[in-house]
């Protein structure tokens, strides 16, 4: 695999073609949105698949093929790539073309294109596009995390603790809420919680909407890897209940559950019981 210069992938042209790249996934999507009818299969493990999910597959791999030639895609549309041939991987492409089928089907808007590229485990860069809602964050390593809203100017966001007496700003899984999740919001006094489907609910905390994000149900790495990259460079981390940050490229992909707070912030739930 051919080195790429240390440079390359904070560079604004890289990054507006990866954009650009997540606006085209989107509007893949979005012709099936619009469409009269969403046709629903499923999947192996009984999570839904639709065209709009191999549209924006398609799509997001050809144009990484392009412009990444010598790096290997994983899609949650293709993950059958056996942990003997990616072990090795020093860095790849990790990518979910919609993240929040459920919430596509639902025609609620809250779904999401995710891309991200993984770097000795680590999430260096994410871009994750809402093409519903028209709205773009992404990050690289050493850069920043940024937010583009329609056609305005990129703008930095960053994590945010709340203000000493200020209510707890917390999101949640729109699909997913359940008695364990319940549980921990009652230990954290006033808060106010803010039901959100997809990636979009890390990007919330990376971008200081929100304070606080537990999610104690299943994930796989192709769900977060994008959003953890911008919660990163946004001062925010995404670790598991012992507080080690999260791994990508592991045998078994699923991850542990998880805490998504800003980094500052990283000790104020250790007395917390999950």
């Amino acid at each position: 695999m051919h080195s790429q210069p240390k440079d390359f992938f904070s560079r604004a042209s890289f990054l507006n073609e990866l954009v650009e790249l997540a606006v085209n996934a989107g509007r893949a999507i979005m012709d099936v949105y619009h469409g009269s009818n969403i046709e629903v299969t499923d999947k192996a493990d009984d999570s839904p698949l639709t065209q709009a999910d191999l549209g924006s597959h398609r799509v997001i791999v050809a144009g990484l093929h392009k412009l990444t030639p010598d790096i290997p895609v994983l899609s949650e549309e293709a993950a059958t790539i056996a942990y003997a041939d990616r072990q090795n991987w020093v860095r790849f492409w990790l990518i979910d073309p919609l993240d929040g089928t459920k919430e596509f089907i639902k025609r609620n808007g809250e779904f999401t294109v995710n891309i991200a590229l993984i770097e000795n485990g680590i999430p260096i860069l994410g871009v994750v596009y809402a093409p519903a809602l028209d709205v773009c964050y992404y990050s690289s390593r050493g850069l920043g995390s940024f937010v583009i809203r329609g056609h305005a100017a990129a703008q930095p966001i960053h994590a945010k603790r709340p203000a000493v007496g200020k209510i707890l700003k917390v999101v949640a899984s729109r699909s997913h809420r359940d008695v364990r999740t319940e549980a921990l919001l009652e230990q954290l006094g006033r808060y106010e919680c803010v039901s959100m489907g997809s990636s979009l609910k890390l990007c919330l905390v990376a971008e200081g909407v929100a304070h606080f994000y537990p999610r104690l149900a299943p994930t796989m790495e192709w769900d977060t890897a994008a959003a953890h990259a911008i919660v990163n460079e946004a001062g925010g981390v995404v670790c598991d209940l012992n507080h080690i940050v999260l791994r990508y490229n592991k045998e078994d992909m699923h991850n542990p559950e998880f805490l998504v707070l800003p980094e500052s912030d990283n000790q104020f739930l250790k007395s917390a019981q999950y």
